[in-house]
């Protein structure tokens, strides 16, 4: 009697340790979870670059550098450059964004052309002689990554240059959405 009790206890516990086993291959078995979308999270942008090229070729190219290595808060930025142009001159600019804080830098202008839809680059330009406008589109609005910077009189002043995150809400005009980056460059037009 006493192996019977013994056989169908040992038999319990082997039941039992065969349907969890079940179990647990049951719930490797499904398939996982659709993961959520994720929304379009915020880059790390350390660097960014003002590339003015002269249309008519009578100055040097130009560039004005921000570098942040830490990114946005912590440290303070190691360059920090004026923006120096020559008075009644035309120049195509070009905005280039990095995330140094990888290796190889990683290019976030190429990220900000290809959701281009929902970025747009705004410009405020403070007592300095200069008139800005975006030069590229997304097909339905502009873009700013290119402009057309036309300098009048020597003058000193500031242009601001915001990155605005507009993901189904842009409408060509700076006031909706988020800002990722917002950096107020001085700026000196000189004769």
């Amino acid at each position: 009697m006493m192996k019977k009790h013994h056989h169908q206890s040992a038999l319990l516990i082997l039941i039992f340790f065969f349907l969890t086993s079940i179990s647990a291959c049951h719930k490797d078995d499904e398939s996982p979870e659709t993961p959520q979308e994720t929304p379009n999270e915020e880059e790390v942008i350390t660097t960014c670059k003002l590339v003015f090229t002269d249309v008519s070729g009578t100055t040097i190219d130009t560039i004005a550098v921000y570098r942040d290595p830490d990114g946005d808060g912590g440290n303070a930025p190691v360059q920090f450059d004026t923006i120096h142009l020559h008075a009644s001159t035309t120049y195509t600019t070009e905005i280039i964004l990095l995330n140094e804080t990888v290796s190889p830098a990683d290019s976030i202008s190429n990220e900000v052309l290809e959701e281009s839809q929902d970025h747009l680059f705004c410009f405020h330009v403070v007592d300095a002689n200069v008139s800005i406008t975006r030069t590229d589109s997304d097909g339905t609005f502009e873009i700013g990554l290119q402009s057309e910077w036309i300098t009048t009189t020597a003058s000193t002043g500031t242009v601001t240059v915001t990155l605005k995150h507009q993901p189904g809400i842009k409408d060509g005009t700076c006031d909706p959405g988020d800002t990722d980056v917002e950096i107020q460059f001085p700026m000196v037009i000189v004769e």
